[in-house]
């Protein structure tokens, strides 16, 4: 299993609209593609504004082929602008379980 973290930094005052965005229609076609949300949090303390989304994916193959078939949604590109334009910083983890600590995620 491996766990994506994706942090994107909107500019000041964007978070809510970007928020917004996401909330109404993103997260179904996000969910259909990508599958498990872990969480979606945004930061109250450090860096301001960032939007962390969390997934989980079965493996990186997964990762890939889920996003492959996020980008040939013709709904999910017309959204794109709308909460990719007022990004200043984005950054992707992907992690995976430590041997000492195994917690898996059921799908």
């Amino acid at each position: 299993m491996y766990t994506e973290i994706r942090t994107c930094r909107p500019t000041i005052g964007a978070v809510p609209d970007s928020l917004d965005v996401v909330g109404e229609t993103g997260i179904a076609i996000e969910t259909y593609h990508l599958g498990h949300l872990v969480g979606s949090c945004f930061s109250e303390t450090g860096p301001i504004n960032e939007i962390v989304p969390i997934r989980a994916f079965s493996s990186l193959d997964d990762r890939q082929a889920c996003r492959a078939a996020l980008m040939a949604e013709s709904e999910w590109r017309a959204l794109l602008p709308a909460f990719r334009d007022p990004v200043e910083v984005a950054d992707i983890g992907m992690l995976r379980p430590a041997a000492a600590r195994p917690r898996r995620l059921t799908f």
